[in-house]
Formats: C-alpha cells, sequence, structure tokens
C-alpha cells in the first residue's frame, strides 16, 4: 500500500540527490487568480522522473543490482533511471519510442544508459521492455505504476505543501498517473481541502476517458505534441489513486499547449516541454476552475527539442494572433503589393513573408494569389487589418 511513511522515506532518500524545485509566482498566466508554478523542469535531468526512478532502484536489493534494471521511456524516465542506476553502479538498458525528442535520447545515452529505439509509441517501448527483461532477469523499473515509483514523486506534494501551505488547489499533467497520483496522496492525506486536478493532451486522453469509463482501458492510438504523457493506457495502481483522491481531469488541445509553452517563455523565462506545458495551459485556458485561488501549476518537464520547439513558437504565435497569414486575391498588375502592404504598414503590422502565386487553377487568368505572412500584436490587431483591407476592397481569406 501506498503510506505517507513511504513518501517520507522517499524525500529522505532523495534530499541529497535532487533539488527542491523552487515555487515562482506567475499572475499573468490567468490574472483572476493567485497562479505559482512549481519548476520540475530546472530539476536534476530537467524533470521530476528522477525521484522516482531513485527512489525505485535505491530499494532493490544486491542480487537485483547484480543483474541490472531495464525501463521504458519517452524519455524523461529514461534520463531518470539512466542517472539513478549510473550513481548506484548498476547497469542500466532503456528502450525508447523512436519518435522521442533526440535530445532525450542523447541524455540518457550521457547518463550512463544503453538505449534501445523502438517503432511506435511508449507502449510499444514497453512491450520491447518486457521480453528483454525476460530475456536479462533485469529489474523492470516501471515509469509509473509502482508503488516506490510514486512515492518518489509525492515527495513534490510534501514539498509544495511546505512552500505554500495555504495552497488552494495543483494542476498537475497526466500521462500514466505515476506524477499525479503520488502528489494527489500526499496533499490529501496531509490536507483534504486542498483540490488537486489533472491535464492531459486532447491528442492521448487515456486517464480522462478511463475517469469517465470508471474504469482503466486503452486507447488505440494517441498523437500529441506532448510526447512526455503520449500514453495509449493509464496504469492500474494509477488509476484506482486518480479516482480516489484527483478531483477533476481535464484536456487540452495541442494549440493550447504551445501557447503555453510560449506564454511560459516570454513571461517566466522558463522553457517547458508539451507535457510540461499542460498544467499552464489549463489555467490559461479556464479549464478549472482557479478564480480567486492559490494555485499551483506543476511544469514537470523541460525536455523539449529545439527543432519541435521552434515549430511549437510558430503554433503559439498564430493562436495568440502574434502572426497572421494571408491570402489576398489581386489582379495582376503592378502596385497591387504596394496597395496592400501599405495598409499593413498603416496599421502597425509588419509583413515578413511574401509569395505571389499566378498558376492556381482556380484564379482567373489575369489575376493572382498573394500569400502574406506579418507579424501582428493579437487577435483585435489582426481583426483590424483585415477590416482595413476589406474596405479597401481586397479579398482575401485569413488563415
Amino acid at each position: 500500500m501506498l503510506t505517507l511513511d513511504r513518501i517520507y522515506q522517499a524525500s529522505y532518500v532523495l534530499k541529497n540527490v535532487v533539488r527542491t524545485t523552487d515555487l515562482i509566482p506567475a499572475p499573468n498566466i490567468n490574472p483572476l487568480s493567485n497562479v505559482y508554478l512549481k519548476t520540475e523542469n530546472l530539476q536534476l535531468t530537467g524533470s521530476f522522473k528522477v525521484r522516482g526512478a531513485y527512489y525505485k532502484i535505491s530499494q532493490l536489493t544486491e542480487e537485483e543490482r547484480k543483474n541490472g534494471v531495464i525501463a521504458c521511456s519517452a524519455g524523461n524516465h529514461a534520463q531518470g533511471v539512466a542517472l539513478a542506476a549510473s550513481r548506484n553502479g548498476i547497469k542500466s538498458l532503456i528502450c525508447v519510442p523512436d519518435g522521442a525528442p533526440i535530445s532525450k535520447v542523447e541524455a540518457s545515452k550521457r547518463y550512463g544508459a544503453e538505449v534501445v529505439l523502438v517503432p511506435g509509441v511508449y507502449d510499444d517501448a514497453y512491450n520491447r521492455a518486457r521480453e528483454l527483461q525476460k530475456e536479462t532477469g533485469s529489474t523492470f523499473i516501471h515509469p509509473f505504476d509502482d508503488l516506490d515509483v510514486i512515492a518518489g514523486q509525492g515527495t513534490i506534494g510534501l514539498e509544495l505543501l511546505d512552500q505554500l501551505p495555504e495552497i488552494d488547489c495543483v494542476i498537475v499533467p497526466i500521462g500514466g498517473g505515476g506524477l499525479i497520483s503520488g502528489i494527489a496522496f500526499a496533499i490529501k492525506s496531509l490536507n483534504p481541502r486542498c483540490k488537486v486536478y489533472g491535464v492531459q493532451a486532447a491528442g492521448a486522453p487515456s486517464m480522462y476517458r478511463s475517469h469517465q469509463e470508471h474504469g482503466p482501458l486503452a486507447l488505440d492510438s494517441v498523437s500529441t505534441v506532448a510526447d512526455g504523457i503520449a500514453v495509449k493506457r493509464p496504469g492500474e495502481l494509477t488509476y484506482e489513486l486518480c479516482e480516489q483522491y484527483v478531483d477533476e481531469i481535464v484536456t487540452v488541445t495541442d494549440d493550447e499547449i504551445s501557447t503555453a509553452i510560449l506564454a511560459l517563455i516570454e513571461q517566466q523565462k522558463l522553457i517547458a516541454e508539451g507535457a510540461g506545458a499542460v498544467s499552464v495551459a489549463a489555467a490559461m485556458f479556464d479549464k478549472v476552475d482557479i478564480k480567486g485561488k492559490n494555485a499551483v501549476c506543476l511544469v514537470s518537464g523541460g525536455n523539449i527539442d529545439v527543432t519541435i520547439l521552434s515549430r511549437v513558437i510558430s503554433r503559439g504565435l498564430l493562436k495568440t494572433g502574434r502572426s497572421a497569414e494571408l491570402t489576398i486575391e489581386l489582379v495582376d498588375k503592378p502596385g497591387q503589393l504596394k496597395g496592400v502592404s501599405d495598409i499593413i504598414a498603416s496599421l502597425g503590422g509588419n509583413v515578413v513573408a511574401v509569395h505571389h502565386d499566378r498558376a492556381d487553377e482556380n484564379m482567373d487568368i489575369n489575376s493572382c494569389f498573394l500569400h502574406i505572412v506579418m507579424e501582428t500584436r493579437d487577435q483585435n490587431h489582426i481583426a483590424e487589418i483585415c477590416s482595413a483591407l476589406k474596405n479597401a476592397g481586397y479579398r482575401f481569406k485569413l488563415r
């Protein structure tokens, strides 16, 4: 059984291993509430996962240590297991989905793990890890459905109660459920009035769906920018703990996640991966009731690949109205581009890309399409520019 004693023991074991990450105010995330960020993205290895992995490995017997450990992961658990095993002088092998960010894979190797890339998603890596575990006799370190792992993640709950005694609610990302299970158990055991909200990506809502159906279920497929929580099926232990201790589970879209990542960069100077930003997205887009409350968003990880970050920023700019794309139908004659750009410039827009298209089969023979990308302030600014173009007689589509 999961107990407070187990979580306190994990806290003792981890005190000289992990960082007590900062809790920082973030008033602009949701102006109607007092939002704080628990910065596990600044944790050793860049994610909370090292807590559960290290505590689990610390509890192995001498015989288990000799046989080594094996794990599966989308990247963050891999780094936690690799670091914990290396520090304890234990051999580690990690199965990782072949679509995992390169930065996470390479970091796991640097921490000392042997990495096996498996075609598919987390669940495929899990199946391969189980096969290899039977072949090698290694101890399997489950990323979430294990009491010691859950207890390690639960140490975050103890830290939150120390850092913000007047806490009203905490918003936690969910993949397989190990993080929220440990946090919810710790907080509800010590402060039952505190609400615990879980957040999943809309493209990978396994715990959300299970919660609705009142039983753990498996999804056919998952697809989300939040690769760290792209799990088809929640754990048996974690499902039961969520049913008992989590107040509500919601979902956020990839566009909302991208917007949250952008907000964290601009407002807080923090880098979060998709999985780490879902809690912030839930607060920004009012997915849970935090009005007037002291709300903590758990930023669970910051290990995002730079190429993915570039795409995410672009999505976030479009979502918030900081960037816009127009396709304008024009008569193909001199001066047309100048007329369009004069209107945009006069209203403070900045054209950053222009493309003429004369070959579209849907246009008149004497016409062309002008594709424009422009920098703008917000959605109201875009509406102002569109209104001016319309009043000037231009026909266009806004992406």
